[in-house]
């Protein structure tokens, strides 16, 4: 594993072996766990996920002068009765159970100072776990801020354990965080009186009846949370005698009432019994920020922040990445210039130009779209507005069998689909994440926006509806229909393939805070090499692949016509009428080698298949090449119609306007374009999008299933559109 691994010599061989000593951060959602890890792992740390899940497993490793001790940064949880997916792998990595990583050798909890009678019941509970354990308390500046002093070391004879408060985003306390970590796994387990004497007897006596080293604190999920999926599991392999006894044990427990709330009742109350010592609470004065952001919590202005939120976003995303993407561009294209200029003409320089550098190019040209979405998404996680907006728009994505947590990746996909998907993460219900990120590819992406206005500029009148562009409608309905067939196809799964309850959206509103600049930009290059990791190789693969096909078989025939057609023009021209005839047989010859490549073949031979949607083959070639990135339909369709690789729509527009049948009808009538509009609205042509999805979701049947539907979807809206408008024309 890069970045948690050390490297010992023995010898002559240099042997790769993991870290004697592994500390797992836990504790509550927005307690400052994250910004805490990247202050004590800076870049030495690797995002991956957890075997056989989606949940992302973010690892580290923290150097000290003797040794090197491996950090684990794991999903936030409230409590050990696991519920969602993300907090069940943080419950199984403290027991122990998940395979390839070793049960901890430490624990690090971290706390809200904000909150502590909050964050204290899942201290309980890991404190009985018996293994070595310290306490970080974050935000004490905030609590000072609101009339809270956390008394650290009463707080650390009630925990038997020993505490240290800490500020994530100055560096305050890391220092003797540090040390503390350096010498946990030689502590003593915390010790201190149960709340629930007989829940720990009966769980001790079944650990001891089962015979197979179970620890008591899962004995207790079993009988306390028997029907969950996590107890269950924990419940396998248990011998028939074990279970009579858990049944027994359930119901001696239950007699003084409903076990979970039992638990949390007893929990509780020691908690509270042992508050007065740890904190003193006296009344503060509300400052300036504190009066403004509780003006923003009220309904109306807090929607209408949203609104305006998602406004600078979208700006951003849109038109601030803009300079960024055109550079990348240019220098794309510069690069593949200079290697056509140094090569000879022949494979290998269309290989490198037109497969290499053109694959490389359409993979990096959405980094500042992805870093300036994420940047926004950090920031605002970070200062806590992205829970806000979350239960806000709660209401409405219910409508769709959605929470909350799905409006911002469904809005990020406007931009591009790929880090809409990556941010349904912080989606902690699977089936709701999964639902997001089938609906996410139907959201109207910048891809999808030359192909669009190629079609509207060619075939829709500039004409007025009103106050309204004609072009303008056809634009804002292609995003409607985006929408709309995302909104359908989540609320279709969640009532299918997806049906369960409708997870319980319980929301710990976070203080609003300052990010910090240090945090924001770890992750924000974390972000960065996760998508040029997953994304980046399979596209430029399939990049290569779309070169081979459209550049093999090649015909020496039309080589020889060509060269000779060159010659003949060099004779009888000369200056710019030279150039454009030049051009013009390159053109012209580089369309017959596509027509007869093994991607022309194709068209043709699919040609019957998209003959009722009133595609010829060239069209059908088109779609073909738009599949793995929708990016090149442009350039492909100006290839096939002889304009060159570098499609001026102008010239491409009257091309396609002019494209007839063999009979003499066009190709492009008003129902086949609107067909094709609505083809590209719903059908799934991006194989990076297919990639994050079948990272993301840790199966290929998802992104299988995502591109069968959309194509599917789309080739039926295409033709009705036809077949409708034929008729009624």
């Amino acid at each position: 594993m890069a970045g948690s691994v050390q490297r010992v010599a023995v010898g002559q061989i240099e042997v790769r072996q993991r870290p004697s000593e592994t500390i797992v951060l836990v504790g509550n959602p927005n307690a400052g766990k994250s910004t805490l890890f990247n202050r004590l792992t800076g870049l030495r740390q690797k995002t991956a996920n957890y075997p056989g899940v989606t949940v992302e497993k973010r690892s580290g490793w923290l150097k000290l002068p003797d040794k090197t001790v491996e950090l684990f940064d794991l999903p936030g949880t409230y409590a050990l009765s696991a519920e969602a997916t993300d907090e069940r792998i943080a419950v199984e990595m403290l027991l122990g159970r998940l395979p390839d990583i070793p049960a901890p050798s430490g624990i690090l909890v971290v706390i809200d100072g904000t909150r502590l009678y909050q964050g204290l019941y899942l201290v309980q509970q890991l404190a009985e776990l018996q293994v070595p354990m310290a306490c970080a308390v974050t935000m004490l500046d905030a609590a000072r801020v609101r009339g809270v002093r956390v008394d650290l070391s009463a707080l650390s004879v009630y925990l038997g354990m020993p505490v240290v408060g800490v500020t994530g985003t100055t560096g305050q306390g890391i220092e003797a965080l540090t040390e503390l970590l350096g010498r946990l796994s030689s502590l003593a387990p915390p010790t201190r009186p149960e709340p629930w004497p007989e829940l720990w007897t009966t769980a001790k006596h079944l650990s001891d009846l089962s015979g197979d080293a179970r620890n008591p604190v899962e004995m207790q999920r079993i009988l306390i949370d028997g029907g969950s999926e996590l107890a269950t599991d924990l419940a396998a392999g248990l011998d028939e005698t074990t279970l009579t006894a858990v049944a027994a044990g359930r119901k001696s427990l239950s007699r003084v009432g409903p076990l979970q709330a039992t638990e949390a009742r007893r929990r509780y109350g020691s908690i509270r019994a042992a508050l007065p010592k740890i904190e003193q609470r006296s009344p503060a004065a509300l400052t300036l920020g504190a009066r403004i952001w509780d003006q923003l919590n009220r309904p109306l202005p807090a929607t209408l922040g949203f609104f305006a939120v998602m406004a600078v976003v979208f700006q951003a995303v849109f038109s601030w990445a803009t300079p960024f993407m055109d550079a990348i561009d240019a220098a794309t294209g510069a690069v593949g210039g200079w290697l056509a200029q140094q090569l000879p003409a022949g494979i290998l320089t269309s290989l490198m130009v037109d497969g290499v550098v053109a694959g490389v190019g359409s993979v990096i040209i959405f980094l500042p779209q992805i870093l300036m979405l994420f940047l926004f998404i950090i920031v605002l996680e970070d200062s806590g507005y992205l829970a806000r907006a979350a239960f806000l728009m709660d209401r409405a994505m219910r409508s769709a069998g959605l929470s909350g947590q799905s409006v911002i990746p469904m809005l990020s996909s406007f931009a591009c689909a790929i880090p809409g998907i990556m941010a349904t993460r912080v989606i902690p219900n699977r089936r709701d994440r999964i639902a997001t990120i089938i609906a996410a590819p139907f959201m109207t992406c910048s891809a999808r926006l030359p192909v669009y206005a190629l079609l509207i500029a060619a075939f829709v009148p500039r004409a007025s509806v009103g106050v309204f562009n004609l072009q303008g409608l056809v634009l804002f309905g292609l995003y409607m229909l985006g929408i709309l067939g995302g909104l359908a196809t989540a609320l279709m799964l969640r009532k299918t393939a997806l049906r369960g309850p409708k997870p319980t959206f319980m929301l710990n509103m976070p203080e609003f805070r300052w990010p910090s600049l240090r945090n924001v930009a770890i992750k924000l290059l974390d972000r960065a090499r996760v998508f040029l990791r997953r994304a980046g190789t399979v596209i430029f693969a399939v990049a290569i692949v779309v070169w081979a096909l459209a550049y093999f078989p090649r015909s020496d025939d039309i080589a020889a016509e060509a060269a000779a057609a060159t010659a003949a023009v060099t004779q009888s021209l000369n200056g710019d009428e030279l150039r454009a005839a030049q051009a013009d047989i390159r053109n012209r010859a580089a369309a017959r080698q596509l027509e007869q490549s093994w991607l022309g073949r194709a068209g043709r031979a699919v040609e019957p298949a998209f003959a009722p949607l009133g595609w010829d083959w060239r069209v059908s070639a088109g779609v073909i090449a738009g599949f793995p990135a929708r990016e090149v339909v442009i350039a492909v369709l100006g290839t096939i119609y002889a304009v060159g690789a570098e499609a001026e729509e102008a010239t491409l527009a009257a091309k396609l306007k002019a494209a007839v049948w063999p009979d003499g009808r066009p190709v492009f009538t008003l129902p086949m374009v609107v067909g094709l509009l609505i083809f590209y609205a719903w059908c799934l042509q991006c194989a990076a999008t297919l990639a994050v999805i079948r990272r993301e979701t840790n199966s290929w049947r998802w992104p299988v299933f995502a591109w069968l539907y959309m194509t599917g979807a789309g080739y039926l809206g295409a033709l009705t559109a036809f077949q409708v408008g034929t008729m009624l024309s």
